[in-house]
């Protein structure tokens, strides 16, 4: 166990960082006016049953774009499609933000058996929480410093109070004998809070994103604060077994915890550490698959291309993703010319996010900028090599675009999964096609039969490209069938109930 350092002090209590443990000696105190008056846990809605508590960052419903004023329906996402069958059928709630920028939050509801408990926050709480200390500082510091963290306390202190809005809420809501699953880096406080106000809960936390070494989270001044509140779960558990052990080595150096990398002790209690991969819902996306309007799509878009050999990206406009070094090695296939514009064609779809935090406004330049490079150069009457699309499509649309692509390119810099190439494989009925995958993206520990590429490297990309191009049916059905078995032999609905089995005890 590596030697704890003397700057680091140990604070008392359970684990949430309180005003005084928050600054600890790493910073000035938060101003007294900024402070916010203290709110009284409500005490209503309880069940006595057992069930869950879901707290994520968004609630499991969006308001229907066409209807009356008032109606929800449910929202896309692995998360929601995971929980919410389990939540209607045994009875739970769920605590997330209700996408306003309004204080006082829509009053509480039930939608489909599952109580629904919004948060609200102000616009400019929302700004410090979400687009300041969760995407400005964590994003870019658990994504091994692709971009270089910020620290600014006038972050970190929005940061507290939004995540003691959601401990009070889930407090609120849980019932007696109810398991509260706290989700992913936003709402990382919460454990400890929760821990404060219900001693004897059982809490679990699951990071969606990759926790990042001890040598890179070291940086930040609040992680003592974090690590704490962490630990008041019962179960943390990430997406891979390197993130658990940076995890619980973190907590080992900066915290009073000791034990094992799966088994951490911590102020009398024993806070289980695992590796939980995520999945998708996978007779979901076969079902689409199948669907003869889909399969007509497809083709449709092939004819769109003029049957051209189609390599696809599918990803959020982030700078964690590497769609700029994709492009670059695309390009560097066309210098080789053994492909041209005229054989094959790279359609990358890049869906709008964070579109209000500058570095992002600032890579889609970049990426537009090289899109049109490139289509200026690599040009054939009638060919153009690149189609770039800066939108968000329908679920059935992106599927007739994987069944329709014969080269699948999911090449992030780091990714705690990535669920697009279990979803490219899923829609591959017929066994074929080729999956390029970045070794640093989680789901590589699974997808052993993709073409394995390190992200940053142009070269190596562009070769991948060209061998999936070339590759004979044979070999693609050889590997995408054990692709397929993979992806099918542990679906989303897996992943929530063994975490849910182990945080039960």
């Amino acid at each position: 166990m590596a030697k704890k350092t003397s700057t680091t002090k140990k604070s008392s209590g359970t684990g949430a960082p309180s005003r005084r443990a928050g600054v600890g000696k790493t910073t000035a105190k938060k101003p007294s006016s900024a402070k916010p008056a203290k709110r009284p846990v409500k005490r209503t809605a309880k069940r006595s049953g057992e069930g869950l508590v879901v707290v994520a960052n968004r609630m499991p419903v969006r308001r229907v774009k066409k209807g009356r004023p008032g109606d929800w329906e449910t929202s896309p996402g692995g998360l929601v499609t995971a929980l919410s069958p389990m939540l209607t059928e045994r009875g739970g709630g769920w605590v997330g933000w209700d996408g306003s920028t309004n204080r006082k939050p829509t009053a509480p509801f039930t939608h489909e058996n599952i109580q629904i408990r919004p948060v609200g926050m102000s616009g400019s709480e929302h700004e410090n929480f979400y687009a300041g200390f969760s995407n400005k500082t964590l994003w870019p510091l658990y994504h091994d410093s692709i971009r270089e963290p910020e620290f600014h306390r006038r972050w970190w202190w929005p940061y507290v109070d939004v995540n003691q809005r959601f401990a009070d809420a889930a407090v609120e809501v849980a019932g007696p004998r109810d398991m509260i699953w706290v989700h992913d880096y936003q709402l990382q406080l919460v454990p400890g809070m929760v821990r404060e106000k219900l001693p004897k809960a059982r809490i679990g936390f699951f990071l969606h994103i990759p926790f990042p070494p001890e040598e890179l989270f070291a940086k930040i001044p609040w992680r003592q604060q974090i690590l704490e509140a962490m630990l008041g779960s019962d179960v943390v558990g990430f997406q891979t077994s390197l993130s658990a052990r940076n995890f619980s080595r973190a907590a080992k150096r900066f915290t009073d915890a000791t034990g094992s990398d799966g088994k951490l002790k911590y102020q009398g209690r024993t806070v289980t550490v695992d590796a939980f991969p995520i999945s998708i819902d996978v007779a979901h996306y076969e079902k689409l698959a199948s669907d003869p309007m889909v399969a007509v799509e497809a083709e449709r878009f092939q004819a769109n291309l003029k049957r051209r050999r189609i390599i696809l990206g599918v990803d959020r406009l982030d700078y964690t993703k590497g769609i700029d070094i994709r492009l670059r090695a695309f390009n560097e296939l066309l210098n080789r010319g053994t492909y041209t514009a005229e054989d094959c064609v790279l359609v990358q779809i890049a869906v709008p996010t964070r579109e209000s935090v500058g570095d992002y406004a600032d890579l889609r330049d970049d990426v537009e900028r090289l899109v049109g490079r490139i289509n200026g150069t690599h040009s054939i009457k009638y060919h153009v090599p690149v189609h770039y699309m800066y939108d968000s499509l329908p679920q059935t649309e992106l599927i007739a675009r994987y069944m329709a692509a014969d080269v699948m390119m999911v090449t992030p810099f780091r990714d705690g999964m990535n669920l697009v190439a279990k979803e490219y494989c899923t829609a591959r009925l017929n066994n074929d096609g080729v999956l390029v995958l970045s070794e640093f993206a989680g789901a590589a520990l699974e997808l052993k039969q993709a073409l394995l590429v390190n992200p940053f490297d142009v070269d190596g990309i562009a070769s991948a490209m060209e061998d999936a191009l070339g590759m004979g049916l044979a070999e693609q059905k050889k590997r995408m069938s054990s692709l397929r078995r993979t992806v099918r032999s542990r679906d989303v609905h897996d992943w929530a109930d063994g975490f849910i089995e182990r945080l039960r005890g």
